[in-house]
């Protein structure tokens, strides 16, 4: 393709020539080239939305295990700023690496359809359970298929740790800074006080002899800032701060809408605004149907943010599970489109890339502490370490994709279900 026209220019300045394949900009595509490009995206984000169970830890390692590994999108360094990026603005980290993702293969269309089809799978799913709960009032038992799959996810998560661990910890100061972030997130420290501490930290020490700090600390003013809106901006609050209002397809969509653009955290941090906001400020939901709501987005796979598909279901059937979903996740696709063309920027400033470098050290210790605290509910007999001890074998031994391993975890969890 590149010897057919030599007048394209190949966007690989950045990209590790033993990683990644000659990447050629999306502007330069013929139409047809172009049309491809998203039809790939489209089905690899579908793929991965449908096999994603595990949270955002296992939804990064399955991304970078598609991205980087079997496709060479980009080298992991890149994937690792993206997802650096992430973690300093609200929204959920693995949808929002996604959209990055799409971004910089086909620019805003690509944002929007890599971004969609990783949440439209479990949006489907979870509106499917949103359905029967309605109906019964309890929900699927779904057990056997978590019991085989968690095991699998773990090894992952292993294997991604490894191979991104190797492009984080670049030397002493992000080695250091990756330590305590296990340490600190074993210890209940705040994953966003960590990450923005550790950032500081490791920027700090490599530039203390140069005093002048750059604008590209920008995206700490972005977050602010939408922190801001999200508890003072009318549009945000209006009809549903103020006392109990009914609940229809506009007030869930403002509601959700709010609570995405200033919720860090994972699915403990969006229970609590979930709390705050459905169950005391406006009493559109008891307290189990929350939790339920709750269950159903950790059991199927995807973004937890998903259950904003349930409640919305709940409250105001078909119309509410689109504005649910639709509130939630657009400040994801706008504050991407806000932040990945600073990225680059970024990256050449030494305060900025110090920071950069700290947040994904840290990022990457957290992962670890994660897969810590998954083990002990993943690993809950003989049968779930035998399946782990299988499937680390298996993915250091042999080249096979993620999908087989998590499908063949759930059908051994399906077998055990059925001799038990």
């Amino acid at each position: 393709m590149a010897q057919e026209e030599p007048t394209r220019e190949i966007e690989a300045t950045e990209f590790e020539a033993t990683e990644v394949e000659e990447i050629i900009s999306y502007k330069l595509l013929n139409p047809q080239e172009k049309r491809e490009r998203l039809k790939e995206l489209a089905l690899v984000f579908l793929r991965l939305g449908t096999i994603a169970f595990g949270g955002p830890a296992a939804h990064i390692a399955m991304i970078d295990r598609e991205v980087v590994t079997n496709r060479r999108w980009m080298s992991r360094a890149r994937l690792l700023d993206l997802l650096g990026i992430t973690n300093l603005i609200p929204g959920p980290n693995s949808t929002e690496l996604a959209i990055h993702i799409g971004y910089e293969r086909a620019g805003w269309r690509g944002l929007l359809i890599a971004g969609s089809c990783f949440i439209f799978p479990a949006m489907a799913i979870v509106w499917c359970l949103a359905i029967v709960y309605d109906r019964y009032q309890t929900l699927p038992q779904l057990g056997w298929l978590l019991y085989g799959i968690k095991p699998v996810i773990l090894v992952i998560i292993i294997q991604a740790l490894g191979k991104l661990g190797k492009k984080a910890a670049k030397d002493v100061p992000t080695t250091i800074a990756g330590i305590l972030a296990i340490v600190g997130y074993l210890a209940g420290v705040d994953e966003i006080l960590l990450l923005i501490l550790l950032g500081i930290a490791v920027m700090v020490i490599r530039n203390w002899q140069n005093s002048k700090p750059t604008t590209g600390l920008l995206l700490f003013p972005i977050s602010s800032i939408f922190a801001q809106l999200g508890q003072a901006s009318p549009l945000v609050n209006s009809g549903v701060n103020s006392g109990i209002v009914a609940a229809s397809w506009s007030t869930i969509f403002l509601a959700f809408l709010k609570i995405g653009f200033v919720l860090y955290g994972g699915g403990y941090v969006l229970l609590a605004f979930l709390q705050k906001e459905f169950v005391e400020r406006n009493q559109w939901l008891t307290s189990q149907q929350l939790l339920d709501a709750v269950a159903i987005g950790q059991i199927t796979p995807g973004p937890l943010f998903t259950t904003a598909t349930f409640i919305g279901y709940l409250l105001a059937g078909n119309a509410g599970a689109i504005a649910g979903t639709a509130g939630i996740f657009l400040p994801s696709f706008l504050l991407v489109l806000l932040v990945n063309p600073w990225v680059d920027k970024l990256r050449q400033s030494p305060w900025t890339s110090g920071l950069l470098d700290g947040v994904n050290a840290a990022s990457l210790g957290l992962m670890a502490g994660v897969l810590f605290t998954l083990a002990q509910a993943a690993l809950v007999d003989w049968q779930t370490i035998v399946i782990a001890g299988l499937s680390l074998v298996t993915v250091f031994r042999f080249p096979i994709n993620s999908v087989w391993l998590v499908l063949a975890g759930g059908a051994i969890g399906l077998l055990m279900n059925v001799l038990s």
